[in-house]
Formats: structure tokens, C-alpha cells, sequence
């Protein structure tokens, strides 16, 4: 399967004044996108510490956690193709600055209130952000290794948000200040961004009809719609899991568990997202009908066993399935994020990883709200067993659709 990074290259904007080299633009763009996958991250190990301070529900936690992701797909449905008409830099500038005001709104939040807010502009600074991040990749990729601006999109969500929760973990855990410490350090981080994309080259022409990509829509080109339906259980399955980790997983460990360290509470999403990054790079030269059928076998052994160590009360066996499904939800990143945006041209690059992203997000929020609702009546450890039943047998449709694709492929 040919991935977007092997798309033709689109061609660079004449540079204004003295800008960053492509080689150096390149790293800067993997630097951002990290980060602010890291950012998006940072309140899982804090939800735990809210909780305690201000004394809010597992249903108030998950709409917290869901006001993110509203945000977030709000801003792919209207921003998504943006910048392929006023350029990269412009949509890149914005995002990072209502990303820096959310940080601000973190660092002074004393309620829920703030704290919705605060990850509403963070959802939608995010949004904005991570479709026109990844298509600068696709612009500025090497010569010489077209396919590093693929892998990187398949690697920076899922990594980031393996270094933000276990980061925060270790600054709540053993640092001063911990509601406020890691958002001032994000903050200083957009700081450098912002200095960083005033000077990186325009990859993206301005073109007309800047207003009307304004309008939501979710646009997939004719000739990759068969491959996204194909894709569809596969992705949701990965995503799904990542959002019970994410919001549930350090309430999990500390509710069932009775792991009650902050620090556990970020290796709860380390151990499946960190698990995640390092296998997406280790696969990334396995076939994608390979790393496909990978994906949904671990995906389903892996919550499989994770349910079985929570309904035999066993940490160990609970973290052999996280790590399990954390090698599955890598090979699916791979395998989708990295290689769904096929044969895109240069202006439809942001549009098509919005259209990605927002099916993403959508199945890493939808569930988690539902499980968050369902954790206050009838208990985390009960919603997580069905959650990671359902995970299970999403991942079970997405091995058995590979399977029957590949078969009909065969006989054609």
C-alpha cells in the first residue's frame, strides 16, 4: 500500500528573509507535532488529583475528557483543509496560540468550570494543529527517504501521548505545584514553537476558496474510499482502546488496583501508547497486509487478557495485556494513520488527514464518554471488564474484514 509520504512532493513557497533550512524545518515540525500530542495527554495522570481536590464524578471527569475531543473533531471538520489555502505557517501560528491560552487557563484554573474551557481550546488548538502539522511533514520529507514523513505521522500521536502521560506522572509524583508545573513547562514549549514557525518555509501556495473549506465536511477522494471502509474496524478497535486508557486507565489502576502513585497512573497510558510508538517504528518495514492482520490479533488477545487480569484482581497479567494491545494499537497506527492518506495530492493533504483523524478521535472519545457514564453507576470495575469485551470483539471483526478483504483480493 502506497502511503501519503510517497505522494508527489508539492512545491515549496519561495522562502521570505532568512528561514530554516528543510532539513532542520523537518525535525522543528516532528518537534511540534509531539508536543502537542504530549500536551493532549498531560491531564490523564491529573485527572486523578481533580478529582480529589474538587471532588467531581467519573461522569464529570469523562465530559471533561469528552469537551477535548468535541473540540478537537470540531476543528477537523472546519479547519482540516485550511491551511492548503492560506498556507501552512498562518493555521500553525493560531493553533499555537489558543493552545498557549488554554495553558494559561490550566495554570489559574481553581473548578471544573476553568477546566473545561481550558481543554475545549485545547481540543480545538489541537485539531488545527495536527492536520496541517502532518501535511508540512508530507511537504518537507527528505528526498532521499520519502517514506519518514509516513512513519512520523504514524508515530508522533501515539508517542507523544506516551511521553505526556508518563511525563506528567513523574512531575505530579515527585514535583512541586503538580496541577500548575507541567503546564507552565508546556507553555514556555509553545513560547519556542511560535518562534520556531516564524521561521520555518512556506510548503503551501495560497489558493482561493479559503471560506468555503471552512464548511464541515468529511471529503474522501473516489479511489481511497474502499480502502478507508476496509479500515474502518480496525481503526475504531485501536483508537476505542486508546480512549479507555487515556480517560479511565489511572482511575482504574487506583479504583481496582489500588495503585494509588500518580506515576503508575501515567504508565498506565505509557505501557500501551509507548508500546504503541516503539512497535509502529519497528514494523514499519512489515508488509501492511501483515501489520494489519498483526493489529487485530493482538488488539483482540491483548484486551482479552487485560480483562482477565481485572477480574482475577492481577496487576501483572492486566499490564501484559496493555502492553499486548499497546503492540497491536502500533501496528494499527501504522497501518492506517501512516498508510490510509494514499496518493493524495499536495492539495488535499490536509482535508484527507482530517477526515483520518476525526474518525480516530471519534471512536477514542464516543466509548470513553459512554464508559464514563456507565463507571458512576455501575462501577469501574465492571464497566472496564465490558469495555474491554467490546474492544475484544471490534478487534475480532477487524482480523476477520482483513481476512475476507484479502481472500476477495485473491480471487479477483
Amino acid at each position: 500500500m502506497t502511503t501519503l509520504a510517497d505522494a508527489p512532493p508539492s512545491s515549496t513557497v519561495a522562502p521570505r528573509g532568512r528561514r530554516l533550512s528543510r532539513p532542520i524545518a523537518f525535525a522543528a515540525i516532528t518537534a511540534i507535532f509531539l508536543m502537542f500530542s504530549a500536551a493532549s495527554a498531560a491531564p490523564s495522570p491529573l485527572y486523578v488529583v481533580y478529582q480529589h481536590e474538587w471532588n467531581f464524578s467519573a461522569t464529570t471527569l469523562t465530559f471533561v475528557f469528552a469537551v477535548y475531543v468535541v473540540g478537537l473533531v470540531a476543528a477537523l471538520l472546519t479547519l482540516g483543509a485550511l491551511s492548503d489555502h492560506i498556507g501552512r505557517r498562518p493555521v500553525l501560528a493560531v493553533a499555537i496560540a489558543i493552545e498557549a491560552v488554554s495553558f494559561v487557563l490550566f495554570l489559574t484554573a481553581g473548578d471544573v468550570t476553568v477546566l473545561l474551557v481550558a481543554r475545549l481550546l485545547q481540543g480545538i488548538a489541537t485539531g488545527a494543529a495536527l492536520t496541517t502539522l502532518g501535511a508540512a511533514l508530507v511537504d518537507l520529507k527528505p528526498p532521499h527517504a520519502p517514506a519518514r514523513a509516513g512513519l512520523i505521522n504514524s508515530l508522533a500521536p501515539i508517542g507523544g501521548l506516551a511521553i505526556g502521560a508518563l511525563g506528567t506522572g513523574v512531575l505530579v509524583q515527585y514535583a512541586p505545584q503538580p496541577t500548575h508545573l507541567v503546564w507552565a513547562l508546556l507553555l514556555v514549549g509553545m513560547v519556542l514553537a511560535a518562534i520556531v514557525v516564524a521561521r520555518i518555509p512556506e510548503t503551501s501556495a495560497r489558493k482561493p476558496g479559503a471560506v468555503a473549506s471552512l464548511a464541515p465536511k468529511l471529503a474522501v477522494p473516489d479511489r481511497l474510499r474502499g480502502d478507508l471502509i476496509s479500515l474502518l474496524p480496525i481503526l475504531v478497535a485501536s483508537w476505542a482502546i486508546a480512549g479507555l486508557y487515556l480517560s479511565l486507565g489511572p482511575s482504574v489502576a487506583a479504583g481496582v488496583f489500588g495503585l494509588s502513585s500518580h506515576l503508575v497512573g501515567g504508565l498506565v497510558v505509557t505501557l500501551l501508547c509507548g508500546t504503541g510508538a516503539i512497535s509502529s517504528f519497528l514494523l514499519r518495514k512489515v508488509p501492511a497486509k501483515t501489520t494489519l492482520l498483526l493489529a487485530g490479533s493482538l488488539l483482540t488477545v491483548g484486551s482479552v487478557i487485560s480483562v482477565a487480569g481485572l477480574e482475577i484482581n492481577s496487576t501483572i497479567v492486566a499490564a501484559v495485556g496493555a502492553v499486548i494491545s499497546g503492540i497491536g494499537f502500533g501496528a494499527s497506527s501504522l497501518a492506517t494513520l501512516g498508510a490510509l492518506a494514499v496518493l493524495a495530492a499536495p492539495h488535499e493533504r490536509g482535508e484527507l488527514f482530517a477526515v483520518v483523524l476525526t474518525i480516530a478521535y471519534i471512536a477514542f472519545s464516543v466509548p470513553a464518554v459512554i464508559a464514563g457514564f456507565a463507571a458512576t453507576s455501575a462501577g469501574l470495575h465492571l464497566t472496564a471488564l465490558i469495555y474491554g469485551l467490546v474492544v475484544a470483539l471490534l478487534g475480532l471483526t477487524a482480523l476477520v474484514s482483513q481476512r475476507l478483504r484479502h481472500r476477495k483480493a485473491a480471487m479477483a
